[in-house]
């Protein structure tokens, strides 16, 4: 079963990347700088009223659906490179070893 939902995130993810690349081609903007997040809101937001649409106003629909994907592009962020570095520190307390019930009566007696 976990390769069965693998799979269809897989399948979801490359869904979104050929509708991403369907409307960066078809209205000239360069499909790797679309949003994947977006495409992903504004298909959710597009699938009732396909559903509930005939033939012809379906076609109208999902052109609406391109030029919307096609004009939410990522604007380009040139240096965006994080050092891998860990914010905090570890703490210094010990690990717990016993149980809670234990350690308690242990600071209850002291």
């Amino acid at each position: 079963m976990v390769r069965k939902e693998i799979y269809v995130y897989l399948l979801a993810y490359n869904l979104l990347r050929s509708l991403m690349w369907v409307a960066g081609t078809t209205y000239g903007s360069p499909p790797l700088r679309l949003s994947l997040q977006g495409t992903r809101h504004h298909l959710g937001n597009f699938i009732p009223e396909l559903l509930a649409a005939t033939s012809t106003q379906r076609e109208r629909i999902y052109r609406t659906l391109l030029k919307v994907i096609a004009h939410k592009s990522v604007p380009l962020r040139p240096g965006r490179s994080e050092p891998r570095v860990r914010k905090r520190r570890p703490k210094s307390y010990p690990l717990m070893k016993q149980p809670r019930s234990v350690l308690r009566n242990q600071l209850q007696t002291a």
